[in-house]
């Protein structure tokens, strides 16, 4: 795959993990769930945007002219270190609201089939092209590992989205 048509496959990627996070937030009953799947789709929004000005600029002069892209989600080792102290500190499970837990499921799914793409590309393309799929493939394992953090919680860790080892809006 070249770099133009990685471009043109991120941007789908990233559009339709979007409109799972989107649709998420529209079908979450819970406020909090709401706030957190919204903040998620603007992230992805974010992604899009990106993606769009890159494939711009190597359209305009077949240059790919990386610049950062920066995510307010932590990094996944901080996310598994939050997640590892809250199991040993609590234990208590509470009620999502109806369908949640399934809502949170697909937007794993979403999350890493985009993050094995990003994967794919980074042994696939060299240059500015991998150093800008390198960036994502960091960005989208933060983004597993928050959903999964979710999951955990939703399944048994005494939080539903309002983690408070760490938030994803002042991280």
């Amino acid at each position: 795959m070249d770099l133009e048509q990685a471009i043109k496959t991120a941007i789908d990627y990233e559009l339709k993990v979007q409109q799972a996070y989107e649709k998420a937030k529209a079908e979450a009953t819970n406020e909090t769930g709401k706030r957190v799947f919204g903040f998620l789709a603007e992230e992805e929004a974010g992604h899009v945007a990106y993606l769009e000005s890159r494939l711009q600029k190597w359209q305009q002069d077949g240059k790919l002219a990386v610049e950062t892209l920066d995510t307010v989600i932590p990094s996944k080792a901080v996310i598994d270190a939050s997640m590892k102290k809250i199991k040993d500190d609590l234990g208590e499970k509470q009620e999502p609201g109806e369908g949640e837990l399934e809502l949170l499921q697909k937007a794993l799914k979403a999350e890493e089939e985009t993050s094995a793409f990003y994967k794919k590309m980074v042994q696939e393309l060299d240059g500015e092209g991998k150093q800008m799929f390198e960036r994502f493939v960091e960005i989208e394992d933060g983004h597993v590992a928050i959903v999964e953090a979710e999951i955990a919680a939703v399944s048994g860790m005494g939080f539903w989205f309002d983690i408070p080892e760490f938030n994803i809006a002042h991280s």
